[in-house]
Parts: C-alpha cells; sequence; structure tokens
C-alpha cells in the first residue's frame, strides 16, 4: 500500500497531504508509530473502545488505514520477534484484502537484522486468545498466521469508508505460548501495563512469576523488532526523499 506518495508523485498526480490513521492496542505500540504522517489511535486492547473512538473519527481526513503492533502467534512456525504482513485479515465470516508495499530491498533489510518477515492471514478476536489450545483451533478454522484485537475492526473501518488498508503485526506470545491470565489483566485503560497489579500477582502467587518472566521476554522481544518496522510504515507513507530525511532525523535523535 503506498498512499500517494513515492517517486512516480508528478504534477498530474499530486501529493496527497493528509496523514494515515495508524490502529494500536497498547501506548507502547501507539509510541513507535506516532511521528510524519501518522495519526495514531490506540485502544488499549479493547475492541468497543476502538469501535467507539472511530465512529467519531473523520475518514476524510485520513488517506489510508494500517493496523500495527504486536500479535499472538497462530503458526508454530513462527517466533517472537517474527513479522506478518497481513496479505488479508478475517473475523467470522468476514473477509478483507490488505495491502504494504514492501519491496524486496526492505524485506532482505529486515532479514538482514535477524527479523524473520512473512506475508499471511491475520485472525480478528473480540478477546486476548490466551491458551495454546485455543490458538491452535483458531489456526486450523482459519488458517491464520497471528491473531489479534484491533485489525478486523480497522479493515472494516477502512472497507466501510474506501480508504486503502494494511495491516503489519510482530509475532509477541507464539502459537506455543498460554499466556498467563495476569499478563492479560494487567492492561490499563489507555493501554499502558499496570505493573503494580503484577506485582500484587506474583506476591499471592509466586508460581506465575516464571510464566510473567518467559512473557515479558518475547515481549520485549517483539517491540524491538516493530520498532525496527517504523521504516515500513514510513515507506507506505512518504516518498523516497522524504523517507530519507526521516531516517536521518531519527539517527541523530538516537
Amino acid at each position: 500500500m503506498n498512499l500517494g506518495m513515492g517517486d512516480e508523485v508528478s504534477a498530474d498526480c499530486p501529493i496527497d497531504p493528509r496523514p494515515v490513521l495508524v490502529v494500536t492496542g497498547l501506548v507502547q505500540e501507539a509510541r513507535i508509530a506516532a511521528g510524519p504522517g501518522m495519526m495514531v489511535i490506540c485502544s488499549s486492547s479493547d475492541p468497543q473502545q476502538l469501535r467507539a473512538l472511530l465512529t467519531v473519527f473523520d475518514p476524510t481526513s485520513i488517506r489510508g488505514v494500517i493496523s500495527f503492533g504486536v500479535a499472538g502467534g497462530l503458526d508454530p512456525t513462527l517466533k517472537a520477534g517474527d513479522i506478518v504482513v497481513a496479505t488479508e485479515v478475517t473475523a467470522g465470516d468476514a473477509r478483507w484484502f490488505a495491502g504494504l508495499s514492501l519491496g524486496e530491498e526492505q524485506i532482505a533489510r529486515a532479514t538482514l537484522k535477524r527479523r524473520r518477515v512473512v506475508r499471511g492471514v491475520l485472525a480478528g478476536a473480540e478477546e486476548v486468545i490466551v491458551a495454546q489450545a485455543r490458538k491452535a483451533a483458531l489456526r486450523m478454522t482459519t488458517g491464520a498466521a497471528a491473531v489479534d484485537m484491533e485489525s478486523h475492526i480497522a479493515a472494516a473501518y477502512a472497507a466501510d469508508y474506501g480508504l486503502p488498508f494494511a495491516a503489519l503485526r510482530v509475532i509477541s506470545d507464539p502459537a506455543h505460548r498460554t499466556l498467563p491470565s495476569l499478563a492479560k489483566d494487567a492492561i490499563k485503560p489507555n493501554g499502558d501495563i499496570d505493573l503494580a497489579m503484577i506485582l500484587r500477582g506474583i506476591a499471592r502467587n509466586p508460581r506465575a512469576l516464571r510464566g510473567l518472566v518467559s512473557t515479558g521476554i518475547e515481549f520485549n522481544r517483539a517491540l524491538r523488532s516493530l520498532r525496527g518496522c517504523r521504516d515500513f510504515l514510513l515507506g507506505s507513507v512518504l516518498g523516497s526523499e522524504e523517507l530519507a530525511e526521516s531516517e536521518a532525523l531519527v539517527a541523530a535523535e538516537v
């Protein structure tokens, strides 16, 4: 999905100045996505909240929608940190096409940094898929590579208003991982993590610590990989000169 910017832009095809709407579930994802050409909303991993936010959003103010963040793995070959570029999104009987202009050079750059990039189906869910058995069942019924709680809502919104749509998700909890219930419950309404709740939960049940540590390591690995996907987002909304300038600014900040 290249949303009106790139090397082929000419006087006959003017640049669309409107931003792209980036839909995220967690505040960490939103912080990574924020920047030039982006308008970011965070659902706090609450599908109903995301729908409510989109009902008051003006679709004429944007030129496309991208679902961006972490996801649960369904394909057992995918590891934490692997990147899934959606070919389509499915939820129930509904399916939506997804597109994202990723050239072989971009994919090669990600691979060189030890991030695996695959193209595949994303499944939409209304709640966190915690158990390994449920992940396996969803994989069997949908054939999806990963699952998240925002992509199907963002895809439906884009389809309703005839907007281009794309989705890029990084595996946080692989297919073999059963998420600790405490990790799911500790998401604050603003999409941040309630560390105090986690500490209280560990104090009540010290045996939960091991699972939380493994989950935290994989989540941080996914966030590192997601930061590396920032140029994928930029490449979808910025022209080559703008992309180079933005990357130089990011490098200067680092």
